[in-house]
């Protein structure tokens, strides 16, 4: 599965840098996080369950943090695994500063097998796309004090499927 998109984050390109960085925050953006260990600067590891059609997922999974150009740019990847599955990927983040904000621009490109992989692509797409909305209203709203009613319209582009 690929996917890109770019959001408008109300804050500046530093303090977005600085949140993508922060466990906390990051436990509290992402949809159905249980728990976020920060091993080091760079390494990660999380637990999320996510419902994926009739599919309960539970992943415990290990995250990389490379190519870090602060505050611009960097890669995240990462692999889950859990009794629906595996999952692994990694997204190409990066952040401009632009009229109220900072832009933040990603491509993804993922992989799920086992359970999931039976449920079929359009179903997975869909809902990566909507984990990706609900995770950028979620960090808009706590990194630029955005109300769960702005968040919608301060998000400027969701999330997008690309070409296989």
């Amino acid at each position: 599965m690929k996917m890109s998109g770019e959001e408008i984050i109300p804050a500046s390109r530093e303090t977005v840098w600085k949140a993508l960085n922060d466990p906390e925050i990051l436990k509290q953006s992402i949809p159905g996080c249980e728990a976020i260990t920060k091993h080091s600067d760079t390494e990660l590891e999380a637990k999320v369950t996510v419902k994926v059609g009739p599919v309960k997922a539970a992943f415990t999974g290990n995250v990389n943090l490379t190519d870090l150009n602060p505050p611009a740019s960097y890669r995240i990847s990462g692999e889950g695994k859990g009794i629906a599955g595996l999952a692994n990927g990694g997204a190409d983040v990066r952040l401009e500063e632009v009229d109220g904000g900072t832009k933040l621009s990603y491509d993804v490109d993922a992989q799920v097998g086992g359970k999931l992989a039976m449920l079929g692509s359009r179903l997975i797409d869909s809902t990566a796309r909507s984990l990706a909305t609900q995770f950028f209203d979620k960090f808009a709203k706590i990194v630029g004090g955005v109300t769960e009613e702005e968040a919608p319209k301060k998000g400027a582009k969701k999330a997008k499927k690309s070409k296989r």
